[in-house]
């Protein structure tokens, strides 16, 4: 394992993995010696893995507690199965043995994007014991799984079965740049930055291109909407942190989760797209530190 200090002002993170169902699951940890009680669980969005929350981090680092970001399966430094479950439901399973392997309980689950549905079917179906309180950040939720033209143009037609053998992969890593940026309201910024290649170079093989699309096709509407009406019914403390400028993933999904669930507090970050965690990291971290602090 390896050790690596961020600076004088954040704590120190690892990289550790973990062998769960028949897959290694990769995750980064810092802060509060890695204590397993109320830890701070962070999942990614689409394309992303443990790296997309490396600029929130520094921020919860003065919630003494543990953060554990984790490389859901078919992510970052995680196995990237073909052919496996990646539907919500399947990470959610996966998340759960995690959960279970790392004994952490009292957990405050934050989920951005697909994590965000993950976040909602542990939290109410597979071991909402083990959750104290959810976070939802610009997340799927109800029928909303996807936008019809991000991360890739053409989203639904991407979910047919022959679309990779019908794709080449230049063609996807292109759209890819081309149409990724659009999800951060600082698209100019993304596309000069780094940070466009971490989300993108992973999926530049012709493996990587099955993983996505088998991602993409797996994206179903009727796994997130079965737990839509458990969110009210859940009666645990709710932050929803949304980017006002979510072009992809509209305000009034927040606005609905937050009048349906009693415990909610809704957080809505100005001058922040989908990808809020590239836009505001420092806000995010900001609100969900706040929202810690109080429970």
């Amino acid at each position: 394992m390896s050790r690596q200090s961020t600076g004088a002002t954040t704590a120190a993170r690892e990289r550790r993995s973990a062998h769960v169902i028949h897959y290694n699951i990769s995750y980064v940890v810092q802060g509060a010696e890695y204590g397993t009680d109320g830890a701070i669980v962070l999942l990614h969005d689409i394309l992303g893995g443990a790296f997309a929350w490396d600029t929130v981090l520094p921020g919860l680092a003065g919630t003494h507690r543990a953060v554990y970001a984790i490389d859901m399966l078919g992510y970052g430094q995680s196995d990237h199965p073909w052919q496996a479950d990646t539907s919500i439901w399947g990470h959610a399973d996966c998340m759960n043995f995690l959960l279970q392997q790392l004994d952490l309980t009292n957990v405050v689950l934050a989920g951005q994007g697909i994590g965000g549905g993950v976040a909602q079917i542990l939290a109410t179906r597979l071991c909402p014991k083990r959750v104290a309180a959810l976070v939802l950040i610009d997340s799927i939720c109800y029928e909303y799984t996807y936008a019809p033209d991000w991360p890739l143009p053409d989203m639904r037609k991407r979910q047919d079965p022959n679309a990779p053998l019908q794709t080449k992969l230049e063609d996807v890593m292109r759209d890819l740049r081309e149409t990724m940026p659009n999800g951060a309201y600082h698209a100019d910024r993304l596309k000069d930055n780094d940070a466009l290649n971490a989300y993108v170079e992973p999926w530049d093989s012709e493996l990587g291109k099955e993983v996505l699309f088998q991602h993409i096709r797996l994206l179903l509407p009727n796994y997130s909407n079965s737990v839509a009406s458990d969110l009210k019914t859940m009666g645990k403390p709710t932050l929803i942190i949304w980017g006002e400028k979510d072009a992809q993933f509209p305000l009034k999904l927040a606005q609905r989760l937050h009048r349906e669930i009693v415990e909610s507090r809704l957080v809505i970050v100005p001058e922040a797209g989908h990808m809020i965690l590239f836009d505001a990291p420092e806000q995010v971290a900001s609100a969900l530190a706040d929202f810690v602090e109080r429970l």
